[in-house]
């Protein structure tokens, strides 16, 4: 629990960073300038003045150039000074006042363009969520810098000491004098290194010490949350959930008093008016959270929430053949429609009601499913007579397959169908196998088929007598069995003239409660068969093999 409440501390605390850096004000940022090296400051006006002096020869000795070669590179030194001065003068100014003199300059006036205009509207979320990494990324940006100036003093030291170690050894007076000029220009180039060197381990001092902990700055971040934003999000909250319980309660008084709202299948007008409410309860909910965020004058918010709606704007182009497909079915007019039948994974369904989480029905297995509306989509339902099967069998009914599996079925889904054979011994089919296996069901009514042969001494009386004394004595065995209630009809009949034997057939049906005990009265047909022959001395053949032996010749 305690781990719990830690992770949503965090979370909170992480959440704050994003909402509530828009709620401080831009002097954040550009505080009052603390205590400045004043030496610092004596460089940088030291380094302005030698740019200064540089670019006045420079352009002397523009003015004294008769190459137009010569002219062009002195030109793009000249332009480099320029920049440099530039950049040194806003550093001095930046350190001396301590702001960011950036954010005072002159915009330029631009012409209107819809493009930019729409970014415009959703800048402020995106630079929300970048001010959540702000420090991270001005740190990591200041030590590339630190980097860059620590790699390149040593080359423009080493640069310096080679121009005087030259100087110092050449006798030739010309060369001495082209030598001279080089040291003042790269001493600047020492000098502004040095000055940035400088100015970047300050500012990446400054930050550092600006640095809190990550427990200080969520609860920071937790309490202006929760005094600007996190206020904000809640009435826009509270204001939505209240206009869609508000439409509700209003849509469940009118549709009560509209005849058949209340009936199984609801008629096509009242499922378009459902779906008119699904809509405008969704439109009304977007509505009032940002006329929320519009009334607080929250921009962050509203342009995050109009990020959120061009998402949703994005995502419906693409989605909305998909969207008036399940309007189609919502609406009862689609492939699927309640009150059918459907196929689904294999088994027959009714469909009973239609809705984004729609109810399918199997009165055989006793199971209901709810599926996503989605899943009837590529599904495709008709309407269906009213004894169908809907399955093969139910729960506790006994069964043959074709494998020649016979059971009392115990356990029934669309997934997976168990068997109990006699003895207790368990038998689990996929229910896809199961009902390709073609099972017989025995629980409603079923026949017992028995062949039985005698003897051809018997073929005057085969057709007629003997079907009446045997007729006579299965019936009396079942009843003294106890089989008599649940026979349904006994017929005994003549079969065929076999090879060996004059074939006669017992047809026994009874009712599906005897459906357990199938074999046993199969074995018992057979048995009462054996007695009828043996009490009438009815011979029973064996297959024979008879051999015509020819004429002996005279």
């Amino acid at each position: 629990m305690r781990m719990y409440v830690v992770v949503l501390f965090l979370l909170a605390g992480m959440l704050g960073a994003v909402f509530s850096a828009g709620a401080q004000d831009v002097d954040d940022k550009t505080g009052p300038a603390e205590s400045v090296p004043l030496d610092m400051l004596a460089s940088i006006i030291a380094l302005k003045q030698n740019l200064e002096q540089r670019i006045a020869e420079k352009k002397l000795d523009i003015a004294a150039s008769t190459s137009e070669t010569q002219k062009q590179n002195l030109a793009a030194e000249l332009d480099r000074l320029d920049k440099m001065l530039a950049s040194t003068s806003r550093d001095f100014e930046r350190i001396a006042t301590g702001v960011d003199i950036g954010l005072f300059a002159e915009q330029k006036k631009e012409q209107f363009d819809w493009k930019a205009e729409l970014v415009s509207l959703i800048e402020p979320g995106i630079t929300e969520l970048k001010r959540l990494t702000q420090k991270a990324r001005e740190k990591a940006q200041l030590k590339d810098e630190l980097s860059y100036y620590q790699d390149r003093k040593p080359v423009v030291r080493q640069a310096n000491e080679n121009l005087m170690d030259l100087i110092s050894r050449t006798e030739d007076k010309t060369v001495k004098q082209h030598l001279e000029k080089l040291v003042p220009e790269w001493q600047g180039v020492e000098n502004q290194i040095l000055s940035k060197l400088e100015i970047t381990q300050m500012q990446l001092s400054e930050l550092e010490s600006e640095e809190q902990s990550l427990l200080e700055s969520s609860q920071d971040s937790i309490k202006n949350f929760f005094k600007n934003r996190g206020l904000f999000l809640f009435i826009a909250l509270v204001s939505c959930i209240s206009i869609v319980l508000l439409i509700r309660y209003a849509y469940l008084s009118l549709v009560k008093y509209i005849p058949g709202y209340a009936a199984q299948y609801r008629p096509f007008h009242l499922r378009a008016l459902d779906l008119l409410f699904r809509v405008v309860t969704f439109l009304a909910a977007l509505l009032v959270v940002i006329l929320v965020f519009y009334v607080f004058e929250d921009w962050v918010l509203l342009s995050l929430a109009i990020v959120f709606l061009m998402g949703l704007g994005w995502a419906a182009k693409h989605t909305l053949p998909r969207f008036w497909h399940q309007s189609r079915l919502i609406l009862n007019i689609g492939a699927v429609r309640e009150g059918e039948r459907v196929v689904y994974q294999g088994v027959p369904w009714l469909v009973k009601r239609i809705n984004m989480f729609s109810q399918l029905e199997n009165p055989d297995l006793g199971q209901t499913l709810r599926v996503p509306i989605e899943t009837l989509m590529d599904l495709t339902s008709r309407p269906f007579r009213r004894h169908e099967p809907w399955f093969p069998c139910r729960k506790n009914d006994w069964v043959i397959l074709s494998d020649g599996t016979r059971g009392g079925v115990t356990s029934l889904s669309h997934e997976m169908v168990e068997l109990v054979m006699r003895g207790g011994a368990k038998k689990v089919y996929q229910t896809a196998d199961f009902l390709g296996m073609s099972p017989m069901n025995l629980s409603v009514n079923f026949r017992l088929k028995i062949g039985f042969g005698i003897s051809y001494n018997l073929q005057a009386a085969a057709t007629n007598e003997v079907l009446d004394i045997l007729d006579a004595y299965i019936r009396n065995q079942l009843a003294a069995e106890g089989y008599e209630n649940s026979l349904l009809n006994l017929r005994v009949e003549f079969g065929a003239a076999g090879s060996s034997s004059l074939d006669l057939v017992v047809i026994a049906d009874f009712e599906g409660k005897m459906a357990p005990l199938y074999n046993r009265l199969s074995r018992a047909i057979q048995r009462w068969c054996t007695d009828a022959c043996t009490q009438n001395d009815w011979e029973i053949p064996f297959p024979q093999l008879t051999v015509h032996k020819p004429a002996a010749l005279p």
